[in-house]
Order: structure tokens, then C-alpha cells, then sequence
């Protein structure tokens, strides 16, 4: 899933100007993508859906502060990152880190031997990543499953540009070694 190109003409000002139909064209466009992220973070769904909600309640009272309306989607996964700190920081980590995996609607292009087959390797690969440290895991959704580049990353984890290069680099390290350590 690719988060929305930053040029995409979007209803940031009027949202601005408190109109709720631009609200609610931002919300239609960011719900999806920002409850994949925040899923993938939290392994929770009753959480990731709380701290969706958060995130745009956030977004509504402090949309004054974003001083440039192109950067508003970097700027809404920054506030759902935070989020998603905070939660961390009020359960213990072991609830945090559940190894669910959300149920999708299969795709009906496919066969069910397809379907099967894709749902298994996605379960692999959630797998692996589950077993990288949080910042890690991050840093790879934000990049190769949002889209973001490592400016963005950096802007929206609060984190040194040379921090993101760093653990996208030991991510990308690890999931190998992890591959490299299941073949037969």
C-alpha cells in the first residue's frame, strides 16, 4: 500500500479553516494506511483503532501548527508515531508486541491456492519482522510499505536522518540473517 504522493492536492487549508467536509476527505484518504502502520506497531487491533481515532482528534486540534500543507501526511504519521510511543510507554511491552496478524478480505483475481499460498508468506515475513526491535520494524513499514523516503521517516520518528539510514541498513541486515538462518 503506498501512502499518498506529498504534491497530491489536498484539502489542507480548508481543513485548516475548520471546514468538516475537508476533514472528512483527509480522514477517507489517511484512515487505511495510518491503521496498517499503526497495526504493524502495535499488534492490537482495539489499540491500532483507538490510536487512529487519537491521531486525527491530535491532528484537528493542531493543524495550526503545520506550517507547510504539503507535508501534511509526513506530518500525520509523525502524531501517529508519537501515539504509538505513548501506548508503549502505558503497557508493558509483551501486550504491545501480540503476534496477531489482521485478517484481509481475499482477493478474488486470484485462485484459493493462490490466495492461500500469499496469505502464508505474508504471515512469514509479519513473522520475521515481529522479530526485529520496534524502531527497526518501523523504519522498514514506513519506507518499503508506506512509501516514505528517509527525510520523511526522519521527520516523522523524530530521529536523526543518519538513525533512519542506520536502522533500515540493521533492519535489512536481520531480516536476512533470519532468512539465511531457516533455509535447510
Amino acid at each position: 500500500m503506498l501512502v499518498v504522493a506529498e504534491r497530491e492536492q489536498l484539502p489542507v487549508q480548508q481543513a485548516k479553516a475548520g471546514e468538516p467536509e475537508a476533514w472528512s476527505v483527509l480522514f477517507r484518504r489517511y484512515q487505511l494506511p495510518l491503521y496498517v502502520y499503526v497495526f504493524e506497531l502495535a499488534r492490537d487491533e482495539q489499540t491500532s483503532l483507538d490510536i487512529v481515532q487519537e491521531t486525527f482528534i491530535a491532528a484537528v486540534r493542531h493543524i495550526g501548527g503545520l506550517r507547510d500543507e504539503a507535508k501534511f501526511g509526513g506530518w500525520l504519521f509523525g502524531i501517529a508515531h508519537q501515539k504509538c510511543v505513548q501506548s508503549w510507554r502505558q503497557q508493558n511491552r509483551a501486550a504491545a508486541l501480540r503476534d496477531e496478524i489482521a485478517e484481509s478480505p481475499p482477493d478474488f483475481d486470484d485462485g484459493p491456492d493462490h490466495w492461500l499460498i500469499r496469505r502464508e508468506q505474508e504471515a512469514e515475513f509479519m513473522s520475521m519482522l515481529n522479530e526485529l526491535p520496534v524502531p527497526q520494524r518501523s523504519v522498514l513499514l514506513l519506507h518499503f510499505v508506506e512509501d516514505f523516503s528517509l527525510e520523511q521517516i526522519a521527520e516523522i520518528t523524530e530521529a536523526p536522518l543518519g538513525t533512519v539510514k542506520s536502522r533500515l541498513h540493521y533492519a535489512k541486515r536481520a531480516l536476512r540473517k533470519i532468512l539465511k538462518d531457516q533455509e535447510p
